[in-house]
């Protein structure tokens, strides 16, 4: 089963808004690597939830995906940040995937902790320029995280 990463600012969507909402749409994506790897995800597939931007960035928990990609109404909103004028009905580039809650860490595991990893250090996340809102994860790299909670 392929594993992901996932980064949301906390103060758009947390892994505590996740946990009660139950589920939600992960839209927004707008980088076309990033969108790539979300066309990539499958139902039942687990992701490290990941906030950004924020004092102490870090991984939160793990959600799961729900649904396999659609294309994501927020690029044909007008209203939304996330509107793409040169979308359409007919041709959406961008796409969105349902996610549900699985597990809240009981603290975050942060950046720099996850830098200092020798065993993750060929993961994508922690090298320099590395700035993907959507990334996989290998086996290896996901128990070694795991390990970290």
């Amino acid at each position: 089963m392929p594993y992901w990463l996932m980064k949301s600012e906390p103060d758009e969507l947390s892994i505590r808004d996740l946990q009660r909402l139950e589920q939600t749409r992960w839209d927004g994506v707008r980088n076309y690597q990033a969108r790539n790897f979300l066309r990539s995800m499958q139902a039942g597939d687990l992701f490290f939830f990941y906030h950004s931007s924020c004092p102490e960035p870090g991984i939160a928990g793990i959600g799961r995906i729900t649904t396999p990609q659609y294309p994501d109404p927020t690029a044909l909103a007008p209203d939304s940040h996330y509107f793409d004028a040169k979308a359409s009905a007919d041709k959406n580039p961008w796409s969105a995937v349902d996610v549900a809650f699985a597990e809240a860490f009981k603290r975050i595991i942060p950046l720099a902790q996850l830098k200092s990893q020798s065993a993750l250090v060929d993961l994508p996340l922690v090298q320099k320029g590395s700035r993907l809102s959507v990334m996989p994860v290998s086996a290896e790299h996901w128990n070694a995280i795991l390990a970290l909670r």
